[in-house]
Parts: structure tokens; C-alpha cells; sequence
């Protein structure tokens, strides 16, 4: 079977924005007067979008609406000023993308990031690759899992999800790729572990971005 196109999350995937996201989060709950988190935790709070993220970073006796709210709208405007400090394309991902360029391999983004620093990011960090859609969290898509972004794109693109490979690092990028029927592949560089990504449904693992130039080849050969 050929595969035409890759469809790639964003966040832990094609960027390393994890200690942006950190210092972002911290800053605005230490507004709050309230701890933060290390690294490795704020691991665990990623996948799910940043209403999510503020949640599980409060305390529990925290997480009414009211704060969630106001921790999400600081979070917001603290990671807007600072969101290009550390962040950057993870090791191997451009010279994945000028390969994928070169075979002709259509490419696209859906980030569970809200639209506007998913399209600022790939703008700005990203600017030299033709991504055939981006796609961050607005109104109208439901957050992965749901498949609704995915089969969106696909659309789109023309070309069908059984036609897609789909590269992401967390289990809900895994769950997303299988309810649209795409082929999900897990990439061990980013917030979590092999076995969460087999468990979560991943039929490949890889831990540098160009195996996905030699698992595609394989599949297309």
C-alpha cells in the first residue's frame, strides 16, 4: 500500500515546547499564589489541549471553573510573550521534512494547541516547508481524540485517511490516528512512553524522525 500523506502533531512531535509550556504554567499559578510543577510532571499534563493542562496543574482543591478559567487565560497571555524562548524543532525533524518534500509526500499539521500559536509557531519555526493545513483548537473541531480534525484534513487534502500515516507522541495522537483510520506511529522523542503509546494504539515506534523516511519507504516500496 502507498502512502500519500503524514499528518503530524505539533507539540512533543515536530517541536520541543515543553519548557515554554513549564514556565508559562508556573509564572501564572505562582500569580495565583499556588506551586508549580517540574518538568517531567508537566509530561504528564500534555495531549489534551490547555483547558486540560490547567486543570491537572492546579491542586485539587482548586480545580473549580472559576480558577481553571483564570489560570487559563494567564497561561495564555504569560505564553504568548515567551512561547520562542526555548522552543525548537526537535533534532532530525527538517531533515525529515526536506525528504518527505522531495518524494512528494503531502504534509499536515493537527495540534490540540489553540489555532493561533499552532499557525504562529509552524510561521515562525517552520517557514520553509509547504504544510498543506494547519490545524490547532478553535470552535468548530472537537479536540483529539476525536477524529473530526483528522478526517477534516483529510478531506481537504483529497487523498484518503487509509492513505495517511500519522506521526504523534501521546497516546490521544495514537487514539485519533486509529477512529480515523489512519496508520498510527509513535514517536518516542516527545512527553511519553513506549508502552503508553503501544497501549494507546500505536503499529510503530521510532526514536529519530528520519526512520519515519525509511518506515515510509518500506511501506511504499
Amino acid at each position: 500500500m502507498a502512502y500519500k500523506a503524514i499528518l503530524f502533531d505539533l507539540d512533543g512531535t515536530l517541536l520541543d515546547t515543553l519548557q515554554d509550556i513549564v514556565d508559562s504554567t508556573n509564572v501564572a499559578l505562582a500569580k495565583l499564589g499556588l506551586p508549580g510543577h517540574d518538568l517531567q510532571t508537566y509530561r504528564s499534563f500534555m495531549g489534551k489541549g490547555m483547558a486540560e493542562l490547567a486543570f491537572k496543574a492546579l491542586p485539587e482543591s482548586s480545580r473549580n471553573p472559576d480558577t481553571v478559567d483564570q489560570l487559563l487565560a494567564s497561561i495564555g497571555k504569560i505564553y504568548a510573550t515567551r512561547w520562542i524562548t526555548h522552543t525548537q524543532p526537535y533534532p532530525g525533524i527538517l531533515e525529515m521534512l526536506d525528504e518527505f518534500v522531495a518524494k512528494g509526500i503531502k504534509m499536515a499539521i493537527l495540534s490540540n494547541k489553540p489555532h493561533e500559536f499552532a499557525l504562529e509557531q509552524v510561521e515562525k519555526l517552520l517557514p520553509h516547508w509547504n504544510f498543506h493545513e494547519v490545524m490547532g483548537s478553535f470552535g468548530a473541531i472537537p479536540l483529539k481524540p476525536d477524529p473530526t480534525g483528522a478526517l477534516e484534513i483529510s478531506k481537504k487534502l483529497r487523498i484518503s485517511p487509509m492513505d495517511f500515516l500519522y506521526l504523534g507522541d501521546t497516546e490521544i495522537d495514537m487514539q485519533t490516528a486509529t477512529a480515523a483510520g489512519m496508520y498510527p506511529v509513535g514517536a518516542l522523542w516527545g512527553f511519553r512512553s513506549g508502552e503508553e503509546l503501544l497501549l494507546g494504539g500505536a503499529w510503530a515506534l521510532i526514536k529519530h524522525p528520519l526512520e519515519l523516511v525509511e518506515l515510509i519507504g518500506r511501506m511504499n516500496s
